[in-house]
């Protein structure tokens, strides 16, 4: 049997390890609980923004992760038909000039979870939590745990906890399939996440993402965005009539293809939109996905999450009063949070919409703005998550 733990991690996702690592190296004793029989990592590659790798920087795992993933100097994005570029935003603009990083979810999986079994952090796998009624928490047969110090919910966008607080998910129309590749070689850009768009209806890209542990071969991440309600009929035109469709809005995604030969490859995400009021109840901090989801086009899922979790452990570092502590966490988080769920909201409809009149401004109109004066640097904050700057002034 596992030795009792003081604070309880509900989900083995990067959010939820890193929360486990930092509060295991402070010296408290810390139990993580996945649903799944072993703990793994689901999905594809990703962007580490500036705001993430600073709280990796604090955890020391940075070189691990640079040794892993594939820097990013910029995202850049061009219309199908005409090839005009509508979106090129540069790290080099920030004030402060520091790159992303592609890296694939098996890579800071594994990096992250190697580092929780070097620090005494315990797991209990194989079981669904879906409450937690002060400290204890509560599997899907109804079985109540003994009490916690701390329940930490870090187990995603559809949280049967953060439901019960009022988390309510509105599903997004628009969804993506994402598969994991070969990394395909010139002419794209290594150091480049690279867009092409069809009006807003279809969304294409490449993002380099480095390698899986104990491999060597470059990897990338391919997407492709389509409405969530159409994803039978996707099913349905089979697999070379929908690479054909790839290849005639962007040709030279033909290594891409080629690499594609099943189905099964592909993987449909589906994106909702919720923001809790407050992320904390009695002996409980929400974190991640599970305190704020929405579509990804910003890049800022992991990221906000591994703020979530620098946030919750400097807060239970300065109080030593619990309420407090958690007060103090849901307080450093709520503007930059909000912010970000209000731009990534916005910004959706420019990019996955069935209209014509938003994707026409933003191919026409902001590619402009963007060339204005320090609109290179907004730009760039931006998708790096340094609006309204969450990091500590000392690391700013």
């Amino acid at each position: 049997m596992p030795r009792p733990a003081d604070i309880a991690v509900i989900g083995a996702g990067p959010t939820g390890l890193a929360a486990a690592l930092m509060l295991a190296r402070q010296g408290r004793r810390v139990m993580v609980h996945e649903r799944f029989a072993a703990p793994r990592p689901i999905g594809a590659g990703f962007m580490l923004q500036p705001t993430g790798l600073d709280v990796l920087d604090r955890m020391g795992l940075t070189p691990q992760v640079e040794a892993h993933g594939q820097r990013i100097d910029h995202i850049f994005g061009r219309e199908a038909r005409r090839g005009r570029v509508v979106l090129d935003v540069r790290y080099s603009d920030l004030k402060r000039p520091r790159q992303a990083i592609g890296i694939h979810r098996a890579a800071i999986f594994a990096i992250l979870y190697d580092a929780c079994l070097e620090a005494g952090v315990d797991f209990e796998t194989d079981r669904e939590i879906v409450a937690a009624d002060a400290g204890r928490l509560i599997d899907t047969a109804g079985r109540r745990s003994a009490p916690f110090n701390l329940v930490i919910d870090a187990s995603g966008a559809r949280s049967a906890i953060s439901a019960r607080m009022g988390g309510e998910r509105r599903d997004l129309d628009w969804g993506a399939l994402w598969t994991t590749v070969p990394w395909p070689g010139a002419p794209f850009d290594p150091t480049a996440l690279e867009q092409v768009y069809l009006g807003a209806r279809r969304m294409l890209g490449v993002l380099p993402c480095g390698v899986r542990p104990g491999e060597t071969a470059p990897l990338a991440t391919f997407f492709w965005s389509l409405k969530t309600e159409i994803w039978a009929d996707w099913h349905a035109m089979g697999l070379a009539h929908w690479k054909d469709q790839c290849l005639r809005l962007w040709p030279e995604l033909a290594p891409v293809m080629d690499s594609i030969t099943d189905r099964e490859q592909l993987t449909l995400a589906s994106y909702g939109h919720q923001t809790l009021a407050r992320p904390v109840g009695d002996r409980l901090a929400v974190l991640g996905d599970a305190a704020h989801s929405t579509s990804p086009q910003l890049g800022q899922g992991v990221n906000m999450g591994l703020l979530d979790a620098q946030a919750l452990v400097d807060a239970l570092t300065r109080h030593r009063d619990l309420r407090d502590a958690l007060n103090a966490y849901a307080a450093a988080r709520r503007w930059h949070v909000r912010l970000y769920q209000a731009l990534s909201l916005g910004f959706t409809p420019f990019y996955q919409d069935d209209g014509r009149i938003l994707p026409w401004v933003r191919d026409h109109v902001l590619g402009k703005v963007a060339r204005l004066p320090l609109a290179p640097r907004l730009l760039a904050a931006t998708v790096s998550g340094l609006l309204l700057d969450p990091r500590p002034r000392d690391r700013r």
